[in-house]
């Protein structure tokens, strides 16, 4: 937690001067200013245009993602096609509980019936022992995303894992996502011409309907629009 002592104010700060900065900006800032920063990538389209921002700006930055063991095949499909083409420095960071471990202790499909533990298992504790090596991680979260994160800064302090937060991408709209990944030829998870706007694991993501929430196809069957990584 010393890391939010010591710089909140320089967030807050920060989060002022760059509100309506490039993304690229805001990037090359948190660069500068945080010593061990890593970007946490889950390869939908926003991360995709991250990752391709930073192969650019720092090539060696630590870049990792949470393998669920249930990732969607197109997912396992763009992450390969993403190493071919950028050569980022990736980490893969996995459950300490294999899903044959997760059923034995838990019972089978898990996510079926308390998704909320199967996310904290597979995804948040996870996440929570890897960023305990680093002072600072960036994500792809926007605020027209979800209410949850309407309120979204460009940098700001994350209490829950001690750390601080870059969200270079807050203030931008889906359109303007989708006009870098065409303009720069990103590669891009197939789902989302599918009506996968938000593509999690494969039990617990569904296509949704035209015009409906981003999110709605996370979780569809229960009171749950996030995982637990960005509460």
């Amino acid at each position: 937690m010393s890391i939010l002592l010591d710089r909140v104010h320089d967030v807050e700060r920060w989060a002022k001067i760059y509100e309506n900065r490039a993304p690229e900006e805001i990037l090359c800032h948190a660069v500068e200013e945080i010593d061990r920063l890593t970007f946490a990538c889950s390869f939908g389209a926003e991360d995709q245009v991250i990752l391709h921002m930073i192969t650019k700006i720092k090539p060696n930055l630590p870049i990792f993602y949470l393998d669920t063991d249930v990732l969607f095949s197109e997912t396992y499909a763009l992450i390969e096609e993403t190493k071919r083409r950028f050569s980022p420095n990736l980490i893969r960071v996995s459950p300490k509980l294999t899903l044959e471990q997760q059923a034995q202790t838990h019972g089978e499909t898990l996510w079926n019936s308390r998704p909320d533990l199967c996310c904290d298992i597979r995804k948040v504790t996870p996440l929570t022992d890897h960023l305990k090596g680093y002072d600072g991680w960036i994500t792809g979260i926007r605020r027209e995303q979800a209410p949850t994160r309407a309120n979204a800064q460009v940098f700001e302090a994350d209490a829950k894992f001690g750390l601080l937060k870059v969200n270079p991408l807050a203030l931008w709209t889906h359109k303007q996502v989708w006009k870098y990944l065409v303009q720069n030829d990103v590669p891009y998870n197939p789902l989302h011409d599918r009506g996968y706007p938000s593509i999690g694991c494969s039990h617990c993501t569904k296509a949704v309907a035209p015009g409906a929430d981003l999110r709605s196809g996370r979780w569809s069957e229960f009171e749950k629009t996030e995982c637990g990584l960005h509460q």
